[in-house]
């Protein structure tokens, strides 16, 4: 169900690996924290406890690969690792019984995810989905309705399509389940294990079936405009409606619960006056919505529920400097894995149970980063030159006073995802290393409301990059940035909002990084995912279309604007990146080439989207490093 983890779509941008000499001067009284600190892998991550409560299983290092471990969930018995992948990390997994685990990686960052199955105690590894060119997905791990089976949508049959199979792990038989005859998207399985919800797109319109069960076909109910939001998440307890986020005739998404046979709003159960809700609790032992989240400028939650508003508040008296999120938990749901974290410490993972009211830590992510030698992230806002509000984050360095400092801009990828507070390496990397680190939500960022969102549309390099461009003008009417010393770095979009940055507002920026950046929108659209297909008139809605629309895209595509860049660049790359192509940074390297303009290019043979490899991620970040301290000096002047 999509209230469960996203397990296997996870990309990290940034993570770690073996390192140079750490470095030994100070920015004011800030010690210098060496490079690998920030960038090898954690310790661990992603603990995730069995349905019986017995075993924690998690992902660790081994030969520089992130492996599954498990360990008993009492007594003194080591970790014992399951796992032997030594050519890309696991992404993620989940429990499906108490001595199978499920999970997925892909194969040199393609995306083409794959499942395998692990016996908890053997370590015997097979593979579930075998198949060329396909890229599997977990709708729903039926947790409560079937021992050995999950649900899973996949695009064997047709690139361009996903159809529905019941997958049992235990021998490997796929059943299928739907046909995707209909251009269908999404998929939402009730309470016992049976598909009822789907939703088709033709990239404009977005439409929803139903059904009651298995037993009848999937009927038309109701359609939507694509600007219009209507996500059902889970089926209510007793399986007749559904929770859903909504914004229809309203402009911020709403927790409602949902007739879907007739497509009709029956209640409203939470809705912020600033920002759209988020995800949701659900308790499957109790049958009872426990919450639903919302993020301002930190995330927050709406409790509905008394029991679990005392779990919270038990969890937070624990670490009460820390926020508090609840990751995995038994069937019984009185032992769970607690996640603690800040601007400042990525994660902490620490088992609870409520039994016995004992809380045993499991480990500190990067337990050889001080807290106190980081720096805060802190919410800031300022208005956009046609008088939107923007929210943001700044990150300053420690021991420096917030004037005249060195800047780099750091705008998010997407471009319709957006920041949020917390531990981010690459911020407090580069904060560590003397620059104040800009971050903001510019218009189309999620979150906002509809209004907001779509502000954004036709707007790649137009006002999206003008609230960009505010920010930093915001920053040096403050005092904060010296306007001779402002760097940009950003990656996917962001990638593109650099290009964009040192093209279109050439006298801004003394230097930029480039990471899988969008240089060409006629290229970017002609090359996009077959699997992304059903959705490409909405690209063309939101972005431009390449025919009626190819002044704009012209003119807000850097790559035929090289001449006017005049800051040097750094331009990294995944040579097998399915989103944006390899021929979008060659493109750009080409250009400036043939302009004389200063470029450095980083390509790596075995990632994608996004460097996953721990000596991958380390040189990248090491040569960005060395790359900015030449443009933009960020030691203090004695």
């Amino acid at each position: 169900m999509r209230y469960l983890p996203i397990f296997f779509c996870a990309l990290l941008l940034i993570g770690c690996a073996k390192t140079p000499t750490a470095h030994h001067r100070q920015h004011g009284d800030a010690d210098i924290i060496p490079i690998e600190d920030f960038f090898r892998n954690p310790t661990a991550k992603q603990f995730r406890i069995s349905p019986d409560g017995s075993q924690i299983a998690f992902l660790a290092p081994y030969r520089s690969r992130m492996n599954i471990f498990v360990q008993p969930a009492e007594g003194e018995s080591k970790a014992r690792r399951l796992t032997d992948v030594r050519d890309r990390d696991i992404s993620g997994f989940l429990w499906k019984g108490n001595g199978t685990i499920v999970y997925g990686r892909d194969r040199g960052g393609d995306e083409n995810t794959h499942l395998y199955a692990v016996n908890s105690i053997t370590g015997k590894t097979r593979p579930l989905t075998p198949f060329a060119e396909t890229k599997v997905r977990v709708i729903d791990d039926l947790r409560t309705s079937s021992a050995t089976d999950i649900l899973i949508e996949m695009n064997r049959r047709d690139r361009r399509l996903f159809d529905v199979y019941r997958l049992n792990v235990a021998d490997g038989t796929l059943t299928l389940v739907a046909e995707n005859t209909h251009n269908w998207t999404n998929y939402v399985a009730d309470h016992q294990g049976r598909l009822r919800i789907a939703e088709a797109t033709d990239g404009l319109t977005t439409t929803y079936y139903y059904r009651p069960d298995d037993a009848h076909p999937f009927a038309e109910i109701f359609s939507v405009d694509f600007r219009t939001t209507i996500d059902p998440i889970l089926f209510t307890p007793d399986d007749r409606y559904a929770y859903a986020r909504s914004n229809r005739h309203r402009d911020k998404e709403a927790l409602v619960v949902m007739d879907m046979s007739t497509g009709k709003e029956r209640k409203i159960l939470f809705r912020h006056p600033e920002v759209d809700v988020g995800g949701i609790g659900y308790s499957r032992k109790r049958k009872r919505l426990t919450h639903v989240s919302y993020t301002t400028w930190k995330e927050k939650r709406h409790v509905f529920d008394t029991r679990m508003r005392a779990l919270f508040a038990r969890l937070q008296a624990h670490r009460p400097e820390m926020e508090v999120d609840i990751s995995s938990w038994n069937d019984d749901e009185d032992r769970m894995v607690v996640v603690y974290s800040s601007d400042r410490v990525p994660a902490e993972y620490v088992l609870y149970d409520a039994q016995t009211d004992r809380f045993t830590k499991l480990a500190t992510a990067l337990p050889w980063l001080d807290a106190e030698k980081l720096a805060p992230m802190k919410p800031i806002a300022y208005r956009s030159r046609d008088g939107l509000l923007i929210h943001g984050y700044l990150t300053l360095p420690r021991g420096r006073e917030a004037k005249n400092l060195p800047v780099v801009v750091n705008p998010h990828g997407g471009p319709w995802a957006r920041d949020v507070w917390g531990y981010d390496g690459s911020t407090q990397f580069l904060a560590n290393r003397g620059y104040a680190v800009l971050q903001m939500n510019f218009r189309g960022s999620t979150g906002y409301g509809r209004r907001f969102w779509e502000a954004s549309f036709k707007e790649w390099g137009l006002k999206m990059q003008n609230d960009i461009t505010d920010g930093v003008h915001w920053l040096i009417d403050e005092g904060i940035a010296d306007s001779k010393r402002i760097g940009i770095y950003g990656a996917s979009y962001g990638g593109y909002a650099t290009l964009a940055g040192l093209t279109f507002t050439p006298d801004l920026y003394a230097c930029g990084v480039d990471y899988v950046g969008v240089s060409n929108i006629f290229t970017l659209l002609a090359s996009i995912p077959p699997y992304w297909e059903p959705a490409r008139k909405r690209f063309y809605a939101m972005i431009g279309n390449p025919i009626t629309d190819d002044k704009l895209l012209r003119a807000i595509s850097p790559v035929f604007h090289a001449e006017n860049i005049r800051a040097p660049l750094f331009v990294a790359q995944g040579a097998n990146d399915p989103r944006v192509k390899k021929q979008e940074s060659d493109q750009i390297v080409a250009a400036l080439r043939h302009h004389d303009i200063p470029v450095e290019y980083l390509v790596k043979r075995n990632e994608g989207h996004g460097f996953h490899n721990e000596e991958n991620r380390l040189e990248f970040f090491s040569r960005m490093e060395r790359f900015l301290e030449r443009y933009l000096s960020p030691t203090p002047q004695q």
